[in-house]
């Protein structure tokens, strides 16, 4: 499939477009992207925090690989899905758009739209401890709720797919020991 075709294009999800993609699509299948992993590296000033108190929120950051879900968009709904995914994804302009090769389950590799990390970004926290996340994330509240409940939900839905982040899981445990110990 060449994305300059016109045709049905891919949307690659690895956060919450796995389990709320907010738009239609033609289907939907597992799918790798190499060269990138999940991680919460973005400070969140709105949706899971505060400028007062940041929390933090998931982005692609480089290096290994992320097990996502890539959405097959008709051509017909392509035009309205890009606006969609420009203003849900790109409200601080944290994330910058690219075309990258993903693996999709059962038919090879294929381009997708992805939502990268912009490391110079204000928001770009980097590679921090996990130990440095969970104090960020435990008792950070934005605009969207908690910020541990994203990472619960993330979790969670990451296990409904099949999905076992070593990290994610980790995080969890440490975010929910400093929100029952009221650190």
């Amino acid at each position: 499939m060449s994305v300059e075709n016109g045709g049905d294009r891919w949307v690659f999800g690895y956060g919450s477009l796995m389990w709320r993609p907010g738009f239609p699509f033609v289907e939907r299948r597992g799918a790798v992207l190499h060269g990138r992993r999940r991680a919460f590296c973005i400070y969140s000033v709105h949706h899971r925090g505060t400028y007062q108190r940041p929390g933090l929120v998931l982005g692609l950051a480089p290096g290994g690989a992320v097990r996502g879900v890539a959405y097959r968009v008709g051509a017909a709904d392509w035009p309205e899905v890009y606006a969609y995914l420009r203003e849900r994804e790109q409200p601080t302009e944290t994330y910058f758009e690219a075309w990258a090769d993903v693996r999709i389950d059962g038919d090879g590799k294929a381009p997708a739209l992805v939502f990268l990390s912009d490391p110079k970004h204000a928001q770009w926290a980097g590679a921090l401890s996990l130990e440095r996340q969970a104090e960020l994330i435990a008792g950070a509240t934005g605009l969207s709720g908690r910020n541990s409940d994203y990472l619960s939900d993330l979790v969670a839905h990451l296990r409904d797919e099949g999905v076992r982040d070593q990290a994610m899981e980790i995080l969890l445990g440490l975010v929910t020991a400093r929100e029952r110990d009221g650190l």
